[in-house]
């Protein structure tokens, strides 16, 4: 069961209305005027509540269902028991998602300023913003309608910010361009300098790092995670991108349309990425490579060239990956002999 501390529930919902949310047919008996208060585990959801199941690995948990209802795909439907009445779908996972949207919605701060808060004279806040306490707005800043700034978080000079976008706690952002929608997570660091130093007479000195962070719409960048800016030209993060937490993007990266970088990845400096780029947990990028459009990326490899769109690769260096595979296996039946 959901805590209703943390999240509203907007339920409860009659099982007619959930199975228009989730575009799911009745299966045998049905009661559409059923109403479901919440949404349930397969192996502890009660009464009143639905599950969903459609893990085919853990098909014998089935037996153990006891919700008032069950979604699943046409081929378990015969593996639920008596008295739980059925609903198929062809998405069941599509159809999760669906339902918890509209059945639970995250308790968000009314629009306000707080009196902790620090705004600069010169910034421009949109309408209904919410900024927590000591959260701190620099000089020139633009900030859209529907913005959140958590407790503690920085908005850097000169930053831009458009609609509906959130900054999480203890968040910092600065010499950057945000889109719409974008969502940075409590401890990010967005605009800081890039890693970019030329050693002088036995000294590392800094090189001036004088680009941007540009963001586009739709974007998410998880806690604790760090987007460089530019040296010169600016990094960008494309529309729709999904960052995890604990990521490294390094100066002057270009991120297309829909990438994916799940934890610890790290992208060395000057890297292009095309659309839709999905990379495994603590995937390490040397610099100035380019990885083609729906490219697949296995966790822990280590990426030391170009990768070609569509391509899937795994490994440190990086193969791909069917040779991955079949190195795995011959080193293995060497070991057996």
């Amino acid at each position: 069961m959901v805590d209703n501390r943390f999240y509203k529930n907007n339920g409860p919902f009659s099982l007619g209305k959930i199975a228009e949310i989730c575009s799911a047919d009745f299966v045998g008996e049905a009661h559409p005027e059923v109403m479901i208060r919440d949404i349930g585990t397969i192996t502890s959801g009660g009464k009143d509540e639905i599950c969903f199941f459609f893990d085919r690995k853990k098909k014998e948990l089935a037996s153990q269902i006891k919700t008032a209802a069950c979604i699943t795909s046409p081929d378990f439907a015969a593996l639920i028991p008596q008295g739980i009445m059925v609903l198929t779908c062809a998405k069941p996972h599509d159809a999760f998602v669906a339902l918890n949207r509209a059945m639970y919605s995250e308790i968000l701060p009314s629009p306000e300023v707080h009196p902790s808060a620090v705004v600069a004279a010169s910034a421009k806040i949109g309408k209904d913003c919410y900024i927590g306490a000591n959260a701190v707005v620099g000089e020139n800043v633009v900030i859209g309608d529907n913005c959140i700034l958590e407790a503690n978080c920085t908005i850097g000079d000169s930053c831009v910010m458009g609609h509906h976008c959130r900054v999480g706690a203890n968040a910092n952002i600065m010499h950057a361009v945000l889109g719409n929608n974008v969502y940075i997570y409590g401890g990010a660091r967005i605009g800081w300098d890039g890693f970019g130093f030329q050693t002088v007479n036995g000294v590392h000195e800094r090189i001036p790092q004088l680009g941007r962070v540009i963001i586009g719409n739709d974007v998410e960048i998880g806690a604790n995670s760090c987007v460089d800016r530019g040296a010169l030209d600016d990094t960008i993060i494309g529309d729709g991108c999904r960052i995890d937490n604990l990521v490294q993007v390094a100066h002057n990266d270009q991120l297309g349309r829909g990438c994916i970088l799940v934890a610890q990845v790290g992208v060395a400096g000057s890297c292009t990425f095309g659309n839709y780029v999905v990379c495994g947990g603590q995937v390490g990028f040397a610099g100035h490579i380019h990885i083609g459009d729906m490219a697949q990326i296995g966790a822990q490899s280590g990426v030391m060239r170009d990768v070609e769109a569509g391509a899937s690769v795994m490994g440190s260096p990086a193969i791909g990956a069917r040779d991955f595979m079949k190195q795995t296996a011959y080193i293995q039946k060497l070991c057996k002999k």
